[in-house]
């Protein structure tokens, strides 16, 4: 059996706080730093168990992505059964703390999104992940991934233009 050298977990926190910072933010708004504070731990209790040092970075966004929905369902308490998918809304979302001067009316329209287009919306470009680690975060296969990403921007577009 083969051992995998990884690196100390304070250089791991060190190489990516920000981006687990900026999409535990932007899924769930202002309870990201708790849904971060979350991630970490479970990632620091997984990580000598890890069997590869490749895309950690991915790694821990998908922790990251897993542990806001959670958050949200927690929140929720659980189902609510209706005859009108629009009768529920869907949870905040709010730009980065670093976001700047990104549009605010930009990020409303992606906070609008149906749910499964804004995970997908959020970690393809605040976390930056490539479609193979939105599906895997999401539960589902790249060609899906991109499929969802592609609606997305094609809904931003007609909505912005």
């Amino acid at each position: 059996m083969t051992t995998t050298r990884l690196p100390p977990f304070q250089r791991l926190v060190d190489d990516h706080w920000r981006d687990v910072d900026r999409l535990a933010r932007a899924l769930a708004g202002s309870a990201g730093e708790d849904v971060a504070q979350q991630a970490w731990v479970q990632a620091l209790a997984a990580y000598p168990r890890l069997t590869s040092a490749r895309n950690l970075r991915s790694w821990l966004l998908t922790i990251t992505h897993r542990c806001a929905m959670d958050h949200h369902r927690r929140r929720s308490g659980g189902p609510v059964p209706t005859d009108e998918p629009a009768a529920l809304e869907a949870a905040p979302l709010a730009p980065p703390a670093d976001a700047g001067l990104l549009d605010e009316e930009l990020w409303q329209r992606v906070g609008a999104l149906p749910p499964r287009q804004r995970e997908a919306i959020v970690l393809r470009y605040v976390g930056d992940l490539d479609h193979a680690s939105v599906g895997r975060a999401l539960g589902t296969t790249p060609a899906a991934s991109r499929r969802l990403v592609s609606d997305a921007l094609a809904t931003l577009r007609k909505d912005l233009a």
